[in-house]
């Protein structure tokens, strides 16, 4: 995956295994495919998905509000954005709605092919971006990130995913979970609830490393002083 080279280079928490999952499943996307992507930050994931699309006449749908504040970034966060998209000469290919996921999905109505969540962590916001996938075909791709890591996000799953008739999970790759969309089978659910005590662990290490406790949290086999993505 040659992108990785550049978009590696961008801030963002995004790994290298989970822009391969990212750009694996884009590419396997028809012709003149659309991926919503909620939450772009300063593009390290939108530059893998355009990427992906951009041969074959794709179009990435990047949300992101770009509200100002010391965590987001405002208009500085957008300007490292359009610059790193034009970096990664997907610009053609990346349509910027500089709006909150949950304002725009109440007009949207157009198909798409891929969803992929990365925006607000808590759980009602987690649940709204939950939503966009009425507009998916069946066997689409639903790829959330900071999923069994984030309380947010993951009780989110366990309430509007685990019991959910149209939505299966496969597999992660870190905390980036692939679902699809289609029948779930009592495996597909049992798979969910397997991931409870790796989300248990992130848990207690995001703790640890807010406590300055970093030697408890390598015992755990976490030598970062970052969170688990």
């Amino acid at each position: 995956m040659e992108i990785w080279a550049l978009a590696e280079g961008i801030p963002g928490w995004l790994t290298t295994g989970q822009a391969e999952l990212l750009h694996e499943q884009a590419r396997t996307l028809p012709a003149g495919a659309a991926v919503v992507e909620i939450g772009s930050h300063k593009g390290r994931s939108t530059v893998v998905l355009a990427d992906a699309l951009r041969e074959r006449g794709g179009t990435v749908v990047a949300i992101d509000p770009f509200i100002d504040g010391a965590v987001f970034g405002g208009s500085a966060t957008r300007h490292h954005f359009e610059r790193h998209v034009e970096m990664a000469s997907v610009g053609d290919t990346v349509e910027l709605v500089c709006d909150y996921s949950t304002k725009a999905r109440k007009s949207w109505t157009r198909p798409f092919h891929l969803l992929y969540i990365d925006g607000k962590h808590d759980y009602w916001t987690l649940s709204d971006d939950l939503k966009w996938r009425v507009h998916l075909p069946e066997g689409s791709p639903v790829l959330v990130h900071d999923c069994f890591s984030s309380i947010g996000v993951t009780l989110g799953i366990l309430r509007h995913v685990l019991p959910a008739g149209d939505l299966r999970y496969e597999r992660r790759v870190g905390s980036l979970a692939l679902f699809r969309v289609g029948r779930p089978m009592m495996r597909d659910r049992l798979r969910i609830l397997a991931e409870l005590p790796w989300w248990g662990r992130n848990v207690v290490l995001k703790v640890l490393l807010r406590l300055g406790l970093r030697p408890l949290a390598r015992m755990l086999g976490h030598d970062s002083p970052y969170d688990p993505y």
